[in-house]
């Protein structure tokens, strides 16, 4: 019964429970009973979070180069975002941990949680494939995701642009503020960004400088929704 609260908290029913109950299964409680702990499917499932969210990036987000994509990557996939999904869906309610390790709070350690969501994705794929490991993954880190991509592009959004736009010659590419409200410690912006007198998108932001930057992203996306 246990496990199938679980099941019902991450969406997904397993065929082979016996996975499900060695992805909850912490080192303490495996060496305290002679049994497989959770340790070799944290590696697996680490390498499928990457694969999962490094297609995701390449699929969805074309207008950010390499490196950037390396880094919205490395800020979602960490021990912070996986510490966050385990909270949310209650894994510390399921962990079998050995007693020295629940006596000293175990089930509330960051570290301990983000490990077992990897070994838990690692059992689902062996369990069901790539469908139901990619939807648990994106539903938790599509969100993330897009954030993270936003802050690592904004020194880059503008530049891409007018490298993208002046690929087959000079173009002339200016930013105009629109629109702007609230009150000084809460300022909202509305930019526009043309090449050659055109408008091209419109972005908003708490800044001038963010605005803009919004503006340039979005320009970027209808740019590669034309090709």
């Amino acid at each position: 019964m246990e496990l199938e609260r679980f099941e019902i908290n991450i969406g997904y029913s397993f065929s082979d429970k016996e996975k499900l109950k060695t992805a909850l299964t912490h080192t303490s409680y495996a060496n305290e009973r002679n049994m497989v702990s959770n340790e070799k499917l944290e590696f697996l499932g680490d390498a499928i979070l990457e694969f999962i969210t490094s297609q995701y990036l390449y699929k969805h987000y074309k207008y950010l180069k390499e490196g950037e994509m390396t880094k919205v990557r490395a800020s979602v996939v960490c021990e912070e975002s996986l510490y966050q999904i385990a909270k949310k869906l209650n894994f510390s309610d399921f962990l079998y941990l050995g007693k020295s390790e629940r006596v000293s709070g175990g089930e509330k350690r960051p570290a301990i949680l983000a490990d077992s969501v990897e070994a838990v994705i690692a059992a689902m794929y062996l369990d069901g494939g790539l469908e139901p490991v990619s939807r648990f993954i994106m539903t938790h880190l599509k969100g993330p995701i897009e954030q993270a991509s936003k802050s690592v592009g904004l020194k880059d959004y503008k530049t891409v642009l007018q490298e993208k736009l002046q690929a087959h010659g000079e173009v002339h590419i200016e930013y105009q503020i629109i629109h702007e409200s609230g009150p000084d410690h809460d300022k909202h912006f509305i930019a526009e960004v043309k090449c050659n007198g055109q408008v091209l998108a419109t972005g908003e932001g708490r800044s001038k400088k963010s605005a803009e930057m919004e503006a340039a992203r979005i320009a970027m996306e209808e740019k590669i929704k034309q090709k």
